[in-house]
């Protein structure tokens, strides 16, 4: 299992390089600049600046700076907060992105697996269709569509919770973002589920324990095991988004996470703040990815990781 660990991280290690060096040739090569602000800074001024930061170096230069930095766990200064650097942003912004995305997690899982299963069981019934096609819907209406909606319903017709705001943590102004975030995951999750439940229930070994008597509910645990695979897949990059932050959903609901950051960033140029975002969310990434092959093993015994 160590060892099984250890590879699974040097492998990562080519990954995230790949992930870095893109992202780090893709912003440089997006027009515009960090300093380009709406009224012009003077010449002199631009070039101070440039020259502050190492922007007026060989593009092999500033790539070999950052992963240096990298390596040492600095992702820079941020261009457009000024008294911070990225890791500071980070830091303030990851416990609320933790927050919103852990619940929404946590409420996908339990109501996207559990509704897939029960219309597996009652399969061609009222309750499959609807379950089907609310999944559909939820799978094709972007967040940028249901955040808007829910924040308009809720907030502002009938005044039951806060349109947007942390609110010192407060739980009311917690359930909007996280129900926004957590819908499309609970109909990715119903679906997999769904699916993958109709047929472990056709299994052979499902069809012997129902033979030797065995509980229904007994029954459809074992299913549920053998049909797990999908769901557990998929598992790895949806914590991996929902943890780090929803781009669209703390923008909208006002969230400080690290979402907000990124869009910020992308707007000011921000080469250093929108490189950690891509970091934080490659390294979630890999790290989620690599829980979810370990979890395969308790999930099926006949998976071993040597």
């Amino acid at each position: 299992m160590i060892a099984f660990v250890l590879r699974r991280l040097l492998w990562a290690i080519p990954t995230l390089f790949a992930v870095v060096t893109l992202s780090f040739l893709l912003m440089r090569f997006t027009p515009g600049g960090p300093f380009n602000a709406d009224q012009a800074l003077a010449p002199a001024v631009l070039e101070n600046l440039k020259r502050a930061y190492r922007l007026d170096q060989p593009l092999i230069v500033q790539y070999g700076d950052y992963l240096a930095r990298l390596l040492q766990g600095d992702l820079g200064p941020s261009y457009s907060y000024r008294d911070f650097t990225v890791t500071e942003l980070f830091a303030r912004a990851l416990p609320y992105s933790l927050q919103i995305g852990g619940a929404a997690l946590i409420l996908a899982l339990v109501l996207g697996v559990g509704l897939g299963a029960l219309a597996a069981k009652r399969q061609g019934s009222a309750l499959d269709a609807a379950v089907t096609t609310l999944s559909g819907l939820g799978l094709t209406v972007p967040s940028f569509v249901i955040a808007p909606l829910l924040s308009l319903a809720f907030a502002v017709w009938l005044g039951w919770l806060p349109a947007a705001g942390w609110g010192q943590g407060a739980l009311s102004h917690k359930v909007l973002p996280v129900v926004a975030l957590a819908l499309p995951q609970i109909a990715a999750f119903a679906r997999l589920t769904r699916a993958a439940t109709i047929e472990a229930l056709k299994a052979d070994h499902i069809r012997t324990a129902r033979a030797y008597g065995l509980p229904e509910w007994r029954v459809t645990a074992h299913a549920l095991r053998a049909a797990g695979g999908p769901a557990l897949s998929y598992l790895g990059p949806a914590a991996a988004a929902l943890l780090t932050g929803s781009v669209v959903v703390e923008t909208i609901f006002g969230i400080p996470g690290v979402g907000r950051y990124f869009v910020l960033g992308a707007l000011n140029r921000d080469y250093a703040l929108v490189m950690g975002t891509v970091v934080l969310v490659g390294v979630f990434v890999v790290l989620f990815n690599l829980l979810v092959d370990l979890a395969y093993a308790v999930l099926d015994p006949r998976i071993r990781h040597d």
